[in-house]
């Protein structure tokens, strides 16, 4: 079947990537045109759009940005082409002489000897590698806008100067450029800060630092039901759960090749006596004390190691987001030690362990990426390039073995590694990176971890390292856009609010309220003095997924009147046959 093609003649997706670089070129000639003085610097094509760095001469705001963008609409007819023209490095030093920022470009392409372009159109020039449209004017005027405004580093590096960042928005055509706008909008509407705060699931504190989330009862209760769920499906699986202490000596990462090769430990900690700790950013050294702290015989393999443990990262300030990037995690850390020839059924069994987590969590949509080695700087990984082709061969076969879809990470593996990053999409279509399978053949190396083959020698046994939900935090997150905090009936921190219409009614709605508590329904009782109308409309913000109505037909009865979240019609049922249904749809995780 043929390709797609674009105006520009290329294939769909290449054409539309030409067309926010052109348009990326647009909005600097509109912006450069409109504030005399300002220094353009950088404009690449990214995810759903473009955007450009600017250094203005005075600030601007994101109310500019409708004069911006009706300046690019009226430059765009008069753009036809992009005129491309080979420069030595003199010419194009002589044409950006007062811009410092193309300066250093151009004596980084000097330096690289590569071949200098600038484009033109209309009136402009920029320096560019090229890949834009060939007519302009075939760029559909109705599909683009500009998006916001940010700061941000020249090169990305805190010890530049701070630019302003102008993003926009290009798609093929208007429709989709809606599209998109309205699940962003939706987006908002999720925010886990947001719903966070709403739900009482979360906060942070000043005084305690930032990055380090703090759990409200609503919040533990739902870290707690996951991590129940998770640990209850490894616990059959013969995983063998530890508990191991929040620092290490440093001693510790040396052996392990940490110290020196990952950027984001903690600083050590001193004891008075000299001594040096690491607050642990990882927990698999310690794991490996315990494997090491015994014998093994193949017969003990596959041996898996779980803990659910809190480790701690050194993040920048400026990547600090909610729950998606912390400084202190907790992950559902597992580590499998394997014959070499276990690795491929034992990385089977943990793909089907990832899919049936996921699936009950509403993800079916999954891909795989196999994150290898860097093969321009091989200096940064330890082990031999046997072993490595040996791991990324295997990693390989078992996403091809699964039949999703999976793609090449060059340059992605740790120093000890390649590994499997799976990647799901959530309600809105939006893509997570979340379980991870690493194969590690160095680090039994490094800690001389052994057991005994049937003919008494030693071999090394294979560390495979996995995190199936990766940071709990990040997954809370995560999950709360992706529910919308509309928790399914097994996640509610509040399963089930009990309304009483009156006060004769709230002897009935305590036996109710014991009856749901002593089945382990989570259940609250609302026999404040509101009218019921009032109280119905705080659950449904609350996102509670039953209320029970009760007045004199129900205690008659000894009924509830159910409202179902989201469903405006209400039954009426006996209360043990309420029972039966909320207590099977909590176990069977509907």
């Amino acid at each position: 079947m043929a390709k797609a093609k674009s105006a520009a003649g290329t294939d769909k997706a290449e054409g539309l990537e030409h067309v926010r670089h052109s348009l990326a070129h647009l909005m600097a000639a509109a912006v450069t045109e409109l504030y005399p003085g300002t220094k353009n610097t950088i404009g690449p094509v990214i995810e759903n759009g473009f955007y450009y760095d600017f250094e203005f001469p005075s600030p601007i705001t994101e109310e500019d940005l409708p004069k911006i963008e009706a300046k690019m609409r009226e430059l765009l007819p008069t753009w036809h082409s992009f005129e491309r023209k080979e420069v030595t490095a003199a010419e194009a030093r002589k044409h950006f002489a007062d811009n410092p920022y193309k300066l250093e470009l151009i004596d980084e392409f000097a330096g690289e000897g590569s071949t200098i372009t600038l484009y033109t159109s209309g009136t402009f020039t920029d320096l560019c590698r090229g890949g834009h449209v060939d007519d302009p004017t075939t760029i559909n005027p109705n599909s683009f806008a500009l998006d916001r405004i940010a700061g941000a580093y020249w090169r990305g590096d805190e010890k530049n100067t701070m630019l302003t960042r102008i993003y926009g928005l290009a798609f093929s055509s208007k429709e989709e450029l809606d599209a998109y706008r309205a699940l962003v909008e939706e987006a908002k509407k999720r925010d886990h800060k947001l719903l966070g705060r709403e739900l009482k699931l979360f906060t942070f504190s000043p005084l305690v630092g930032s990055g380090l989330p703090l759990y409200m009862p609503n919040g533990t209760i739902l870290r707690d039901a996951i991590l129940s769920y998770v640990t209850e499906l490894k616990r059959v699986r013969d995983y063998r759960f530890v508990w191991t202490p929040h620092l290490a000596k440093e001693d510790l990462y040396k052996k392990s090749g940490h110290l020196g090769k990952y950027d984001a430990m903690l600083p050590p900690l001193v004891t008075s006596e000299n001594e040096r700790f690491i607050v642990k950013p990882m927990n698999c050294p310690h794991h490996f004390q315990i494997y090491n702290a015994e014998k093994h015989s193949y017969r003990d393999l596959p041996y898996r190691i779980a803990e659910n443990a809190t480790d701690y990262r050194n993040e920048k300030s400026g990547e600090l987001n909610g729950l998606l990037r912390v400084r202190s995690l907790t992950q559902d850390d597992t580590h499998h030690m394997v014959r070499h020839t276990q690795i491929a059924g034992e990385i089977d069994m943990i793909i089907k362990l990832i899919e049936t987590v996921f699936t009950t969590f509403g993800f079916t949509n999954f891909r795989a990426r196999i994150s290898t080695r860097d093969p321009k700087d091989t200096s940064k990984y330890f082990g031999t390039e046997k072993l490595w082709d040996e791991a990324e061969g295997a990693l390989i076969a078992a996403a091809k073995r699964w039949g999703v879809e999976y793609f090449i990470g060059e340059g992605e593996a740790a120093f000890y590694g390649p590994k499997i990053d799976v990647l799901v999409k959530d309600a809105l279509g939006r893509e997570w990176q979340l379980s991870t399978v690493q194969l590690d053949y160095v680090q039994p190396e490094n800690f001389d971890m052994t057991y005994t083959n049937e003919g008494g020698a030693e071999e090394r046994p294979a560390v495979l390292h996995v995190a199936i939900l990766g940071s709990l935090d990040r997954f809370l997150g995560i999950i709360i856009e992706h529910f919308g905090g509309n928790f399914p009936v097994w996640l509610s921190p509040t399963q089930v609010r009990i309304l009483p219409i009156g006060e004769k009614h709230q002897a009935y709605a305590q036996e109710v309220a014991a009856a749901l508590r002593t089945n382990s329904v989570r259940t609250e009782l609302d026999d404040a003095g509101d009218t019921l109308g009032k109280r119905i409309r705080e659950a449904e913000l609350k996102k509670v997924p039953y209320l029970l109505v009760l007045g004199d037909k129900e205690v008659e009865a000894k009924a509830v009147n159910v409202r179902k979240r989201h469903v405006k019609e209400t039954t009426t049922v006996p209360l043990d046959d309420f029972l039966k249904v909320i207590t099977q749809e909590i176990a069977d995780r509907a």
